[in-house]
């Protein structure tokens, strides 16, 4: 099973994927740490939005691959990428799809007042959840970037609200 947690900045999505780890003993896959951990230090000031979407594409590449290794296992998959768009969500889908494997969506539908706050804490805390500090900038930025996932696509999946 391959499980697609999607909500915007802030909307609990790896705190979501720590839960549903202990549910299943699935694995989790976040894109926040492999960022952090393979290209952050790398970033330049003038690297940008495409600079990310590059590496993060690189990242799924393998990512599938594992997720592979793991439905031949019987272990489930926890992706924790974001999936702000649907074209985002649509190449898993399709993967899953045309690999056999079973899939579900969970979505975090949480207000932006409540994942402002939360982000605004986990920068200043740095807790368990934490990667990298997300500025305001950033954040007002994926509100518009985010794409709801619409109901056709819910459909067998899970809303998570507040």
């Amino acid at each position: 099973m391959i499980h697609l947690i999607v909500g915007n900045t802030g909307s609990g999505k790896t705190t979501y994927a720590l839960k549903l780890k202990e549910e299943t003993k699935g694995i989790i896959f976040s894109i926040d740490k492999w960022n952090k951990t393979l290209f952050l230090d790398d970033k330049k000031i003038t690297d940008g939005l495409e600079w990310f979407l590059e590496r993060i594409e690189r990242s799924e590449e393998i990512i599938m691959d594992l997720i592979v290794q793991l439905e031949q296992s019987g272990a489930d998959a926890i992706l924790d990428l974001g999936f702000s768009k649907f074209e985002h969500r649509e190449k898993f889908r399709k993967f899953a799809k045309v690999n056999g494997y079973t899939f579900k969506m969970h979505f975090l539908d949480i207000s932006k007042e409540t994942r402002l706050q939360r982000v605004l804490k986990r920068n200043t805390e740095k807790g368990e959840t934490f990667e990298f500090e997300v500025s305001k900038n950033n954040f007002d930025f994926m509100e518009n970037w985010f794409e709801k996932p619409t109901e056709k696509e819910m459909k067998g999946g899970m809303i998570i609200g507040e």
